[in-house]
């Protein structure tokens, strides 16, 4: 069953601006620039996403660790392996173990509602935390047909919010992350593609 997010909406800043999430009883999530009580945490900051230039073994010794599983769960569920890469990498870092402040976790960053709505039973588990970040990853690009931008931006503020705005959302952060988040796919996909042990990179997809 897929969690559907309803998400506040955060004014537009000049400026960087971190952003707070906070999880209800029932697991809507709602996000803010401006938090008004303690149920709030720091969710993201966009200086926290990598871009292409920080992409190496030394900055993310992790990098490649996980292809094998990326590529099976790309190929199951029809997404570009690069795609699911660069968003784990701005997820994460390639770390299993990350935790954010708002309680996401794992390498595809999994809020504890979302990940039970997955049926995720170990959400630090590589392996089920890159099968459901990749099952909903396909399930936004199905829902905004096949448009990465509006996909990208159904996974960092909701699919609600999407839809709401007809478009990217005008949340700074969101903003931020689909750029980030293209420009890491684009360099997967063109020049550092994931290698199938055949030799044949799996790297192609849909256009940003």
């Amino acid at each position: 069953m897929w969690v559907v997010l309803a998400i506040a909406a955060a004014s537009r800043m000049a400026g960087a601006t971190d952003i707070y999430r906070a999880e209800l009883a029932d697991g809507t999530l709602r996000f803010t620039d401006s938090p008004t009580h303690t149920g709030y945490e720091l969710y993201m900051s966009a200086e926290d996403i990598p871009t292409r230039r920080q992409v190496s073994r030394r900055t993310f010794p992790l990098l490649d660790s996980f292809d094998a599983q990326i590529m099976a769960s790309a190929q199951r569920y029809g997404v570009p392996a690069s795609l699911v890469k660069a968003v784990m990498l701005a997820e994460s870092g390639m770390n299993p173990n990350a935790r954010s402040h708002a309680g996401a976790m794992g390498l595809m960053q999994l809020m504890p509602a979302t990940a039970r709505g997955l049926g995720v039973t170990d959400p630090w588990d590589p392996v089920q935390s890159i099968d459901a970040g990749t099952r909903y990853l396909a399930a936004m690009l199905d829902e905004f047909g096949g448009d990465v931008r509006l996909a990208l931006a159904a996974y960092n503020a909701g699919p609600a919010n999407v839809r709401r705005y007809n478009g990217v959302p005008p949340f700074q952060q969101t903003q931020l992350y689909v750029d980030k988040v293209q420009d890491l796919y684009h360099h997967f996909r063109e020049t550092r593609p994931i290698v199938l042990s055949e030799g044949r990179s799996q790297g192609a997809g849909p256009q940003p």
